[in-house]
Parts: structure tokens; C-alpha cells; sequence
């Protein structure tokens, strides 16, 4: 094989590991999807697990009333609209366990509707 063959081998395969790095890349950062839906007094979710770093898009809906959902460690705040899909992303961007709840006043159990959204590093 002459010099500049093996130049442009090496060329095709340095492009191939970059290409298959950026699609890695671009995939990793696609955003991971949580539907949740709220209805008198919880949500379908008491947990939610996500990456920090990876954007989160949640798909709220409600069976009954218009429920809030807030996390206000990031500044997140929606509502549950009967028969309708709210959706909001936000990319968490620090590790561990925060609150999620339903900030619109729903009855006596209210105080009971809400959950955690914890986040990790990888």
C-alpha cells in the first residue's frame, strides 16, 4: 500500500469514529420522555429517575381537574389540563432528590400529591 493510500485509509476511518461519535453524542443528549398524569390526589409517578445533563420532556396530563406541577429546584412550573397533554422540557443540571407536587389546591388529600425527581450523574 502506498503512502498516501494509507493516508486516506486512515482519513476514512478517523472520519468513521468521528461520525459515530457525534450520532453517540447527539443520541445521549435526545431528550428522555416521562408522561405523567394527575388526578385526584396523585400523580401516575411518585419517582422519577433522569440523567443530569440529558433534557427531560414531560407529557403532563390530567383525569379530573387542572393540577399543577411544580419542581421548583428548576424553575418548573405547569398545568394539568383535563383532556388535554401539556408538555415542558428542562434539562436538569445538578445531581440528587428533589420534590415534585401539585401546587393547585385539589381537596383535603392535596398535601399528599407530589413525588420525587431524582437525578444522577450518568
Amino acid at each position: 500500500m502506498s503512502g498516501l493510500a494509507r493516508r486516506l485509509a486512515a482519513t476514512a476511518v478517523l472520519c468513521g469514529a468521528a461520525g459515530y461519535l457525534a450520532a453517540a453524542a447527539v443520541a445521549q443528549l435526545s431528550p428522555q420522555r416521562v408522561e405523567l398524569v394527575a388526578s385526584k390526589f396523585h400523580f401516575s409517578a411518585t419517582e422519577i429517575r433522569v440523567r443530569r445533563g440529558r433534557p427531560v420532556t414531560v407529557a403532563l396530563s390530567s383525569n379530573d381537574f387542572v393540577h399543577g406541577f411544580a419542581l421548583p429546584d428548576f424553575n418548573v412550573r405547569a398545568d394539568g389540563v383535563p383532556g388535554k397533554i401539556v408538555e415542558f422540557t428542562f434539562t436538569p443540571d445538578r445531581t440528587g432528590r428533589f420534590i415534585f407536587l401539585c401546587d393547585n389546591f385539589c381537596g383535603e388529600d392535596h398535601d399528599r400529591m407530589s413525588g420525587f425527581l431524582i437525578v444522577s450523574a450518568d
